[in-house]
């Protein structure tokens, strides 16, 4: 049984602790790294071989939890700075070692055992995913071949950290007049900075995502509208287009050295797709269905705007947003700012748990988090609640939701300490921590989310119950180290949540009145639920061209040129003089792989089904989901995860009706 343990003291650890810490827990792997090595020949086993491996991966990944992860969200920039290259250190020192032959010649010799050809289940998987690994780095190659694979790699992963903390640390805003800000409310306002400029307060419209949608969604000022855009399209530019292209050409480098045409097609050997063009026909396959849903909502952007301006000007890239508010506020009489007024944050959160708890029979308990980084983040236990094992805490977790310079800027859940059977039968209780970027209460309103913004909570939430709820015996498979192309499914699932009308009810809640969402507003906001969604869709569709794209074969890319020639994806003109790929994160963690959101869409909206057609009340479905997705983590592959799961071959119907494509 795990016991309660407390919090670990982020509060506490200043820039030298961290390195130090860092040397230390390197300085531990090394140690067991040696030890595995030495082991004389035909003595390998599972214990001093596989388990050690995974002592190595626990090691290093709880120093990246405790330290690295500061980087993140630490509010010292010091401190960051510090963690940025304590993570460097760490994932260089991870990178080393799939290229060490001693480890990879211990793996292969305890393989080729008697104990090791005798194995079957998961921990015949461990041994040959870890061999896979190794291959992957080019151990059966000559070591003239290896030394320039393992130099890109490693090179990689300061490209990576140098790429994301850019982002990270941009900051640039617009300056507008309180006139300026029309359109928004009281309570949006209130949150902007203020400057003082020529003896006039003008406000401060910043990228942070609590601040750049509500204006980009609801400004009439054209102008100001694409001036925001362009500043959020060109997040980073001067920097990290040249790293993105650098890295593109030693991922190139890095696949042709072990035998590949592609990144793309190094990358996705391991994923459910296997083949860029298995990628490739998927994408150009749901462009042709969703065409004519998206060329729709263009047409009726587009009248919306000839509407109010009376002009015939055409309908841009930076007006879309704002023209699908106008149409939900005219056409189907919502608005986001009102429907806003009864999603106050804790009302969200109690909800959410209420849901999650329900759902796979655990119960959230909040504890004293005067350990964590900054004062606005909670922290919780998760304890079981089924028949057999109530009261045992099983997972831990840390909600950091509001934004500050500096803190990762969208919205994730990470790993901070992976679940993993323990010797003597006890298991390591998971720990992971939810970071968003939600709106921050005032001193006149709580913090109020808009719908897609609660949609974003349920989804990052579900990201947390699978890391934390895992069951893997072994680190290798614990929580979402799944194929990357399938870990959004169980979290996509679970979205579809943010629109039941049973579930909005049980918690919505205006945040004066206490009134509950009235029937007639949350009928309306379903009705108009794929408002704008073709345009959305091809979108995402872009997104995952231009990745595929990148990662193709050839090392020399010009980001910019490929960006352009995609960019009728989305079915406006490419907006000169921007450079989006430069802000774009996932081009790092998901090269190659960012169609994976809309590919394990199709998976998470048919996993839907099983709740659709039984209700939230059945416990056996959420009993099956908790047992069958979240506890297998990698244990198995994801096509028979979600087969399991479902009881027969998944489909895409339910992902088309969800777009409206019914």
């Amino acid at each position: 049984m795990a016991s309660v343990e407390q919090p670990f003291d982020y509060a506490s650890v200043g820039p030298d602790q961290l390195t130090a810490e860092i040397d230390v827990a390197i300085a531990r792997a090394q140690t067991l790294v040696d030890e595995l090595t030495s082991a004389p020949d035909g003595a390998c086993t599972f214990a001093n071989t596989m388990l050690a491996l995974e002592e190595i991966d626990d090691v290093l990944g709880e120093a990246s939890g405790r330290y690295g992860f500061l980087s993140q969200v630490s509010p010292q920039a010091e401190i960051r700075e510090a963690a940025h290259a304590a993570e460097e250190k760490l994932d260089t020192f991870a990178t080393r070692l799939g290229f060490d032959e001693g480890l990879y010649n211990a793996v292969l010799a305890f393989a080729g055992s008697a104990e090791g050809r005798g194995l079957s289940g998961v921990e015949a998987r461990l041994v040959e995913r870890t061999l896979r690994d190794f291959h992957r780095n080019g151990l059966e190659l000559d070591a003239a071949k290896r030394a320039p694979l393992q130099e890109a790699k490693e090179r990689l992963v300061s490209l990576g950290i140098e790429f994301r903390r850019n982002i990270d640390e941009y900051e640039d805003a617009i300056l507008v007049s309180k006139d300026d800000l029309a359109g928004l409310p009281d309570a949006y306002i209130a949150n902007l900075r203020s400057e003082d400029v020529d003896g006039q307060t003008r406000y401060r419209v910043s990228l942070d995502y609590p601040e750049l949608f509500p204006f980009l969604e609801s400004s009439p000022d054209e102008a100001l509208r694409e001036e925001l855009f362009r500043k959020n399209h060109n997040k980073a530019a001067s920097a990290n287009v040249g790293l993105l292209e650098e890295a593109i050409a030693l991922r190139h480098e890095a696949a042709a050295l072990l035998g590949f045409d592609s990144w793309a097609t190094y990358a996705l050997q391991v994923k459910m797709a296997k083949t860029p063009q298995t990628v490739l026909d998927f994408l150009v396959d749901l462009e042709a269905k969703v065409r004519a849903k998206a060329d729709g909502d263009l047409a009726q952007f587009a009248q919306a705007k000839r509407d109010e301006t009376g002009t015939s000007a055409p309908l841009n890239i930076w007006d879309w947003r704002y023209y699908q508010q106008q149409v939900l506020r005219n056409v189907h009489s919502v608005d986001p700012f009102q429907v806003a007024e009864y999603f106050p944050l804790d009302a969200c959160l109690d909800g959410l748990f209420d849901v999650y708890q329900r759902l796979v029979k655990v119960r959230f308990v909040a504890r004293e988090s005067g350990g964590a980084w900054h004062p606005d983040v909670r922290y919780f236990d998760i304890v079981d609640e089924r028949d057999g094992s109530a009261g045992e805490v099983v997972g831990h977790f840390y909600m950091d939701l509001h934004p500050r310079p500096g803190k990762f800027g969208h919205a994730a859940a990470f790993t901070l300490r992976s679940g993993r059977g323990l010797p003597g039968g006890d298991y390591q209780s998971p720990i992971s921590a939810i970071v968003a970027n939600f709106t921050k209460p005032s001193a006149e309103t709580p913090s109020l989310l808009r719908h897609s913004e609660v949609v974003t909570l349920f989804h990052e939430f579900g990201h947390i119950l699978h890391q934390t709820l895992t069951r893997s015996p072994y680190v290798r498979f614990s929580g979402t180290r799944v194929e990357r192309d399938f870990v959004e499914a169980p979290s996509q699932m679970l979205e579809h949540w943010c629109w039941e009308p049973e579930v909005l009810r049980g918690f919505t809640r205006h945040f004066q009145s206490g009134d509950p969402l009235p029937d007639d507003l949350l009928q309306r906001m379903v009705d108009a639920k794929n408002v704008g969604s073709g345009i959305a869709a091809l979108r995402q569709l872009f997104f995952s061209r231009l990745d595929l794209a990148y990662h193709g074969p050839g090392a020399s890319k010009d980001s910019d040129q490929i960006a352009r020639d995609l960019h009728g994806i989305t079915g406006f003109p490419f907006p000169e003089d921007t450079h989006f790929q430069a802000g774009f994160g996932h081009l790092f963690g998901y090269d190659a792989g960012y169609y994976g959101y809309m590919w394990s869409k199709v998976y998470g909206d048919d996993m839907y089904t099983r709740f659709e057609a039984a209700g939230l009340e059945d416990d056996s479905v959420g009993d099956d989901y908790r047992r069958g997705i979240l506890e297998r983590g990698g244990s198995v592959d994801g096509e028979v995860l979600v087969r399991d799961f479902l009881g027969r071959e998944p489909d895409s119907a339910a992902f088309l009706r969800d777009l409206g494509l019914d």
